[in-house]
C-alpha cells in the first residue's frame, strides 16, 4: 500500500514552527515525515536554515507514530560520516525505531560553507560510498580505525547504539549511482516519478542476491491554497528554485545564485510544474505518476511556511483521503 508523507522543509519554517508542523501532520494522518538538511534556504524569500538533527531530535520526542527520514543529508562534507552515525543512532533511539538514514551527494549551497571546495559527481559518489562503509561499521557499536582514500577515523565508537537498526535510503540519480549505491541502500531515494530508475535499482539488487523489497520514497512540492493566483504567486517567489533540475541545483553555491539562475522563470511556468490552488483532485493526479512508477513511499511539500496551518487544517484529511482512495 502506498504511503504519504508530509515534508518538514527547513528552508521555510524556524525550528519551533516545525516541531509543531510534525505533530500536526501525525494528527492529521501522515504516514511519514521527511525532514531537509540545509544550511541555507534555496531562495532568501523562503528565509530559514535550522540545524536539521536538531529539530529530527525534537521531532522524534514530539511524535509517537509517524516514521521518520533525513530527505537527505550529505555525510561528507558538512558532516564527517563518524557524526552522521552518532546522529542517526541518537534519533533512532529517539524515535523508538521510526527513523531511517537519507542520505545524497550534497549541494554546494549548504557543503561549501566548510571551506573544503566543492568536488565532481565522481568524487563526491566515490566520498558517499566511502562514508556509508564508515557510517554501518560505527552501527556495531565496535571500535572502529579507518584508513580510506577519503576519510580517516581514529578510535571512534558509538557508544548509544539503538536496538533497532537503522535503514539507509540513497538518493540516486543516473545509471552510474545506481550501479553504486544499489547493494549499499536499503531502500531508494528519487525525487522524479521514473519508472526506469526503480525497475534498474531492482535488478541491480537482484543481480547481487539481495532482497528486492526495499521502498522507494519520493517527494512531490505541491502549493494549497483557496486562491489559485495566491497559490502560483507563493509558488514563484519560493520554489522557482525547483525548475534548474539537480544537474544545476547541486552545483550554485548562494541564494543570489538560485535567484539569478531563475530570474526568466515565469509564474505561468511554475504552475505548469507544480500543481496550485484548491484543487485537490489536481494534486492528486500529480502525485499519481509517482505510484503509478512503483513508489511505495511519496512525501508532499506544501509550498509556504506561514501557511502550513490552514493546510491542516483544511486540506490535509480531505487530501490524504482522496490520495489514498485513488492509489487503492
Amino acid at each position: 500500500m502506498t504511503r504519504f508523507g508530509y515534508t518538514l522543509m527547513t528552508e521555510q519554517a524556524g525550528p519551533k514552527d516545525l516541531v509543531r508542523h510534525a505533530v500536526s501532520a501525525e494528527q492529521v494522518g501522515f504516514d511519514f515525515e521527511v525532514s531537509s538538511d540545509h544550511f541555507s534556504p534555496w531562495l532568501s524569500a523562503q528565509g530559514h536554515a535550522p540545524n536539521a538533527w536538531a529539530v529530527l531530535g525534537a521531532v522524534a520526542h514530539a511524535t509517537e507514530r509517524v516514521d521518520l527520514y533525513s530527505y537527505v543529508t550529505c555525510p561528507t562534507m558538512r558532516y564527517h560520516p563518524a557524526i552522521v552515525a552518532q546522529q542517526a543512532a541518537t534519533v533512532q533511539i529517539l524515535a523508538d525505531g521510526r527513523f531511517t538514514l537519507g542520505l545524497g551527494t550534497g549541494e554546494n549551497l549548504n557543503e561549501h560553507v566548510v571551506g573544503k571546495g566543492w568536488p565532481s559527481l565522481h568524487t563526491r559518489q566515490e566520498m558517499l560510498v566511502e562514508a556509508v562503509q564508515i557510517i554501518r561499521e560505527l552501527w556495531t557499536g565496535s571500535l572502529v580505525d579507518w584508513r580510506g582514500q577519503h576519510f580517516q577515523v581514529d578510535s571512534a565508537r558509538i557508544w548509544d547504539v539503538p536496538d533497532d537498526p537503522i535503514g539507509i535510503g540513497i538518493a540516486m540519480g543516473g545509471g552510474r549511482a545506481i550501479d553504486m549505491f544499489a547493494t549499499l541502500a536499503d531502500h531508494l531515494i528519487e525525487v522524479q516519478p521514473d519508472a526506469d530508475r526503480f525497475k534498474a535499482w531492482q535488478q541491480a539488487r537482484q543481480g547481487t542476491g539481495l532482497p528486492s523489497g526495499g521502498r522507494v520514497v519520493g517527494q512531490i512540492p505541491v502549493c494549497w491554497d483557496p486562491s489559485r493566483d495566491a497559490a502560483i504567486e507563493r509558488a514563484h517567489e519560493q520554489f522557482r528554485w525547483f525548475a534548474g533540475g539537480w544537474s544545476v541545483n547541486a552545483d550554485l553555491p548562494t541564494t543570489a545564485g538560485f535567484a539569478g539562475a531563475t530570474q526568466f522563470v515565469r509564474p505561468e511556468d511554475v504552475a505548469e510544474s507544480i500543481p496550485c490552488g484548491p484543487d485537490l483532485d489536481a494534486i492528486v493526479e500529480a502525485v499519481r505518476e509517482y505510484w503509478e512508477a512503483g513508489f511505495t513511499d511519496i512525501a508532499l511539500v506544501q509550498i509556504g511556511g506561514d501557511h502550513q496551518d490552514a493546510f491542516f487544517k483544511e486540506a490535509a484529511e480531505p487530501l490524504l483521503a482522496a490520495l489514498r482512495s485513488a492509489a487503492s
